[in-house]
């Protein structure tokens, strides 16, 4: 494990042992790397920077460590090298993703899914296999194939695990939504990609209450139109049938021919995934199986140190990347612990207690889940030993320094924080966690490997220790096949490469430390820039949530007499009052703790914040209406009634 303490002056919070150093599958990575290369690598920053140097060869080493399973190896590795986009990895080479999931067929658990109820279930990976193959052979005699979409309406649980692995089986590419969205922005979605089958639960549970879709599903499935030609019902909650719509338990309940795995190309689409869409409808963001696995791999190998004894557990909906994230596990033969529900519900410490009950040993989740956790005041520490948990994953938005503090103060001592940073974009991380390295407060521990990540100035200049834009200078396998409907490519290229030509914009304001670490500031298009300065939002953030009244806060510049001035709005904690006294602390706070330029104009009372579907903040939502602009697709936002309390307020009209 590792060593804590109160820190050096670096900030240092979590040390691992030499020990470990020397037993985690980095460094056995490394080994292997020196002893076919002839050559030794002074640790990590020099296995980095091997590694974006030597792209095609690190990449087969990461294919070869990983045992990817293959029918025909590639006869390039890596084409048109220097072009992003326009480089081609693995040229020739053809495998099957679910291929790689369903290695392992043995008796030990694969998924154990827990329930806010309660609800405890638990699949073998023989027992995974057996019902992915037969559902792969259903969908094959519903006319689902090589290129097909499938999209799916579903909570997160075993049968959503396998109906993507079945169609990862046929060569379809898989699309799937939280069960809680609407059916316009579930239509946004599904609509532009033409899925010719949907998928969908009957119902799910959140608060106690369990929640009847059959109708939305219903909308949908109308939406969609002809070219869906199969609704798939899951009687997960038991709410009843669906007229029109085939049960899965009497699908799978049949004798089948077993289909064999679709043997693909490398770039074949596997995933598509949505943009949050609240300036137009969603970009569908289309993503290779080989690019994905490999990543994947290399992430929860490597960066994780993920064996077959760990229990991985990803605080997720089907919704958001991390669950793409979390179900790759499966290649590494892990068990996957899936909860569903309120994670408050019953109490706060709902997750806490199950990854104790589990023996969660890799415990993922949001930046905004920890911090509201120090809000409610959960301090597990003392009554729950989670003596199994080496590791807390944290993504979503910048994880605080005062939530390390936390982590090692109130939940586990010890264990390794892994703030990681990367998106939908490219369904996988540019920075996270390593197992070889100090974690020091407040920064994200390392860039990935593989990835030729830097940080620059306006004119494209590489930057240390001060914020700019986070950015990819080389191509990697993982970047995405493209955009759906984007024929010539030119929405996917003015999506990433305008700013900077050849180079990836990932869209994140971020300081690259002199010693490889990454501290993310916030998005770079909701920077603040009053008096031409640039400052992030995640400090402001930071220090105001630090006070006992803020519940939560967003922040927003507003053009002023042609400057930007920076508006706060914040959301009390019940019975707290907005007052004279409340302003001024908070405006000392920011002055002392970050700086003069911090300090809001305006702090305003809000009861509620907007929120992607996916539970970001969307501060680019609430900058829009403050200045008066209409969102093109409100219906991308979870709540998209909180946008009236920031319409309009007087208190926005003067000084």
């Amino acid at each position: 494990m590792g060593d804590s303490g109160e820190g050096d002056r670096f900030g240092v919070l979590w040390q691992p042992t030499g020990t470990a150093i020397r037993g985690c599958q980095m460094a056995e990575f490394m080994r292997r790397i020196e002893a076919a290369q002839g050559r030794r690598f002074v640790g990590y920053p020099d296995l980095w920077q091997w590694s974006v140097d030597h792209r095609a060869a690190f990449w087969v080493a990461v294919w070869d460590f990983s045992e990817v399973i293959s029918s025909r190896d590639a006869d390039t590795v890596l084409h048109n090298g220097d072009a992003m986009p326009g480089s081609r990895w693995f040229v020739g080479a053809r495998l099957n993703f679910a291929e790689n999931l369903l290695r392992f067929r043995d008796e030990r658990t694969a998924i154990i899914f827990r329930g806010e109820d309660g609800r405890d279930e638990r699949l073998s990976y023989a027992q995974l296999y057996h019902r992915t193959a037969r559902l792969a052979a259903a969908l094959q005699r519903l006319g689902v194939g090589e290129g097909d979409r499938v999209a799916a309406i579903v909570p997160n649980m075993p049968e959503a695990i396998i109906g993507m692995l079945a169609s990862a089986w046929l060569g379809a590419a898989w699309s799937s939504c939280s069960p809680d969205f609407g059916v316009e922005g579930i239509l946004d979605r599904f609509g532009q990609i033409e899925p010719v089958l949907l998928i969908a639960a009957d119902g799910y549970r959140f608060k106690g209450r369990v929640i009847d879709i059959r109708d939305k599903v219903r909308e949908v499935s109308n939406g969609l139109g002809s070219g869906c030609s199969h609704c798939l019902l899951i009687p997960w909650q038991k709410t009843g049938e669906l007229a029109g719509a085939l049960n899965w338990d009497d699908v799978l309940d049949n004798d089948f021919d077993l289909p064999g795995f679709a043997q693909m190309p490398f770039d074949h689409p596997l995933y598509i995934l949505f943009s949050s869409g609240t300036t137009g409808k969603p970009k569908c963001i289309v993503h290779g199986a080989g690019g994905t696995l490999l990543q994947h791999l290399k992430e929860h190998r490597l960066h994780t140190d993920i064996r077959r004894a760990d229990r991985l557990f990803y605080f997720t909906t089907c919704g958001w990347m991390m669950w793409n994230w979390l179900v790759s596990g499966l290649a590494s033969g892990t068990t996957l612990v899936l909860y569903d529900g309120n994670p408050f519900h019953p109490e706060p410490d709902t997750l806490w207690r199950m990854a104790d009950d589990l023996g969660v040993t890799v415990f993922g989740t949001s930046a905004k889940y920890l911090s509201a956790q120090e809000k409610a005041g959960v301090r597990v520490v003392d009554r729950l030993p989670l003596q199994h948990l080496r590791a807390v994953l944290s993504t979503g938005s910048p994880l605080a320094p005062e939530s390390f503090d936390y982590l090692q103060q109130d939940i586990k001592p010890g264990v390794q924080i892994c703030s990681i940073s990367g998106g939908t974009d490219i369904v996988s991380c540019f920075a996270l966690g390593n197992p070889m390295l100090p974690v020091r407060r407040g920064q994200l521990q390392c860039r990935g490997l593989g990835l030729a990540v830097d940080v620059f100035d306006a004119a494209g200049n590489s930057l240390r220790d001060q914020p700019g834009e986070l950015v990819c200078t080389r191509s990697f396998p993982c970047m995405p096949v493209g955009f759906w409907n984007d024929p010539d490519g030119r929405r996917y290229r003015a999506a990433y490469f305008e700013r900077f030509a050849g180079v990836w914009l990932q869209g994140d304001w971020t300081v690259l430390t002199r010693d490889g670490g990454l501290i993310i500031e916030g998005r770079s298009d909701a920077v603040l820039n009053p008096g031409g300065v640039r400052i992030g939002t995640a400090e402001i953030y930071r220090q105001v949530e630090r006070l006992p009244q803020i519940q939560e806060s967003v922040c927003v510049g507003q053009r002023w007499e042609g400057d930007v001035r920076v508006v706060l709005f914040v959301v009390l904690r019940d019975g707290e009052v907005l007052d004279d006294a409340l302003r001024e602390s908070i405006r000392r706070t920011l002055r002392e703790n970050a700086s003069p330029r911090h300090v809001p104009a305006k702090i305003l009372q809000v009861t509620d914040i907007p929120r992607t579907r996916s539970g970001k903040i969307s501060e680019l939502a609430v900058r829009d209406t403050v200045e008066g602009r209409e969102l093109g697709n409100t219906g991308a936002l979870l709540n998209p009634g909180a946008l009236a309390q920031y319409r309009d307020r007087s208190e926005l009209q003067d000084y």
